[in-house]
């Protein structure tokens, strides 16, 4: 989503389709709005632009009762919008003098000549300039001189909206959080800078991270205790907040916005943090001494824990990142909708789809959600934006060109459900044109040699296997295939998600490996089965899939490999990708030589992100950690010479 605060500088949009609202909430009635919007600009092959204001102009134009109070600050708002798959947002600078200027001139120099709307999407009782004197019927006599098409939305539409608007507001005012939350369609938030307190929390064994929150009309909840879920730098935690005077501890009454983080350690002082509020587990009262309070603290910590896994618990979400993959959601959707449980969520995201990919969904699966993204992210960034988005226990990250079987998907959530030390297991992945053989992703686990190659049990570089039952045991791996991995949601968002930087290939290998230094396992599970076509979006052998896999490869290896081995480990590659780069050559195959080289060269230019990311990264794994570096699954010698010299082409001869 492109968002635009300057309202001078504005793109010339494709043939779009608006429509103007404060959106306070982006609560359930707004999204029906935003509905009708993008099913209009598909229709007319056109962008949706949603326009907006701040302030709001009721706090630039105060109306009669209370002074209002906002659900959402304008960043969080923003954020909502980029998750509804709103392709632009114009952030109009709200004045008085905006709010007096005629109604006409806010048709004709502010709607028609800054954006020349294809359609107007707008409700029946909407009123814009001076006195509020413009309403849908001016519009309508613009739309008769073929300015544009006016498309109204319906008197009951609107008056719900009103409604849920004042309700969602009474209802955080009141603690009703839970309320609230169904109203609005997603968990209310608050999002703030953390500020030094007193540390009181820290002496009782509970350190909180004071929460500022700059804009003075955002809404506050009741005073109390809440169950939440904190973002902090991307990944998500659980918590618990406090909301009020701290009456047990003196001080000055004013309210306090603390939460406690769990299992988390780290100096975050000055950072943003934003707070998801779940629900309010008990009111805010005092007690006689801090040892009470203390105890009270323990007893609220297993009540936030318990709420927060009823929100999580056995909850699994099969993913599907499309991109343009109508056919092959025609072709194997059919099966992951008959062969996964009814408990078990169905959720598609889509990568930024030029082709009809949503509406074929939305005409023939009206059931499964659809999570609309901007634009194409990628892999490894399309599946971070949309697992943000999804409540689970546990992913299964599934491609678009993968046909399940009747119970795939329990043995992977029994090998993680009864294993904490478990963070993610792969079933074992047929080929779906020639399913007595193994496929390239993934195989039957995934493993990584000590120059950081990589290869599966059932598959060493290009050599293929046939499925005779020889590697039907489970057993740990060093990695599982992004193809149809499952794994848990919050060692996901906690070890830092995928690496944004690979866009494609090689991201669920530098996760698991990240996962591996923390201690955890990764498991291959024969028992679930599943096949997979192969190359759907880029094919096995294409330039561009061995820029990624030599260029992702060494991102791999230099930001998890320690100080000691990496530049040696880097050289050594260089010398084995030349040799490659020879036989490419000898081959005829001039572009994969050249895409060889070109990644390198990639690699080398993004040194200095690395370093930085690899710091990151190394205090997310300090964080998680639960035991040594689990380095099953690492082969201690070299895949390439076992495989040219060695002539070792099966898994069961190394």
């Amino acid at each position: 989503m492109r968002v635009f605060r300057d309202i001078n500088a504005l793109p010339d949009f494709n043939n779009p389709v608006l429509t103007i609202g404060s959106f306070d909430g982006v609560h359930l009635g707004h999204r029906q709005i935003l509905e009708r919007l993008k099913e209009e600009a598909r229709k007319r092959n056109g962008e949706t632009v949603v326009i907006t204001f701040h302030p709001h102009p009721r706090l630039v134009v105060p109306g009669k009762g209370a002074p209002l109070l906002l659900i959402n600050d304008l960043e969080e708002k923003i954020k909502l919008m980029e998750a509804s798959g709103i392709d632009n947002l114009v952030v109009v600078p709200f004045s008085l003098e905006f709010a007096n200027q005629s109604p006409e001139a806010y048709v004709e120099d502010f709607l028609i000549k800054r954006f020349r709307p294809s359609a107007i999407v707008i409700g029946y009782d909407h009123k814009f300039g001076m006195g509020r004197r413009g309403d849908i019927r001016l519009l309508q006599t613009y739309a008769a001189q073929g300015f544009f098409e006016v498309l109204e939305i319906p008197k009951h539409t609107t008056r719900d909206i009103g409604i849920s608007s004042t309700r969602i507001r009474n209802a955080i005012l009141e603690g009703k959080i839970a309320l609230a939350n169904e109203l609005l369609g997603h968990p209310f938030s608050l999002t703030g800078k953390v500020v030094k307190g007193k540390q009181i929390g820290r002496q009782l064994g509970y350190p909180t991270a004071n929460i500022s929150i700059e804009n003075k009309a955002k809404i506050i909840p009741a005073v109390g205790i809440y169950a939440v879920f904190v973002e902090l730098d991307g990944n998500r935690y659980r918590g618990m907040m406090y909301i009020g005077n701290r009456p047990t501890i003196e001080g000055d009454g004013r309210r306090s916005i603390e939460v406690h983080i769990f299992d988390f350690k780290g100096d975050i002082y000055g950072a943003t943090i934003t707070v998801f509020l779940i629900q309010k587990t008990r009111e805010d009262r005092r007690f006689e001494n801090l040892d009470l309070l203390k105890e009270q603290l323990a007893i609220d910590e297993q009540e936030t824990k318990a709420v927060l896994a009823s929100q999580q618990s056995g909850k699994t979400a099969v993913v599907i990142l499309n991109y343009n993959g109508k056919k092959h959601l025609n072709t194997y959707l059919p099966s992951v909708v008959t062969h996964t449980p009814s408990e078990v969520d169905i959720i598609v995201a889509d990568n930024g789809s030029t082709d009809d990919s949503i509406a074929f969904l939305k005409k023939n699966y009206p059931n499964i959600r659809v999570i609309e993204l901007p634009e194409n992210l990628g892999f490894a960034e399309g599946y971070n934006a949309a697992l943000k988005q999804i409540s689970a226990t546990y992913y299964i990250l599934l491609n678009s060109d993968v046909r399940v079987v009747e119970g795939w998907v329990t043995p992977l959530i029994k090998c993680l459900s009864q294993n904490e030390t478990i963070a993610a297991c792969q079933p074992k992945i047929l080929s779906d044109t020639n399913p007595d053989y193994f496929e390239h992703a993934g195989a039957s686990g995934g493993f990584i040699d000590r120059w950081g190659y990589p290869f599966c049990r059932g598959r060493i570089l290009d050599q293929i296997e046939r499925d005779g039952g020889q590697y039907d045991d489970d057993t740990s791996i060093f990695w599982a295939t992004g193809a149809a991995m499952a794994v848990r949601a919050d060692l996901f968002h906690g070890i830092g998600q995928f690496d944004g930087m690979y866009f494609a290939h090689f991201e669920e290998i530098d996760l698991c490996w990240r996962l591996k230094r923390a201690g955890y396992d990764i498991m291959a599970i024969p028992e679930s089965k599943v096949f997979h076509l192969g190359g759907g979006t880029l094919g096995y052998q294409s330039p561009g899939k061995i820029f990624l896999n030599f260029r992702n490869s060494l991102f791999t290896l230099f930001k998890n490999e320690g100080k000691g081995r990496v530049f040696y480990l880097i050289f050594v590659r260089l010398v084995l990708d030349g040799l490659s780069g020879m036989v490419f050559i000898a081959q005829g195959k001039f572009s994969f030589f050249l895409a060889m080289a070109r990644s390198h060269l990639a690699f080398y230019a993004h040194l200095s992100r690395l370093r930085k990311r690899k710091k990151i990264e190394n205090q997310k794994i300090k964080n998680l950690r639960i035991g040594t570096y689990n380095t099953k699954g690492r082969y201690h010698k070299s895949i390439i010479w076992d495989y040219f010299v060695r002539k070792k082409r099966k898994f069961t001869a190394l």
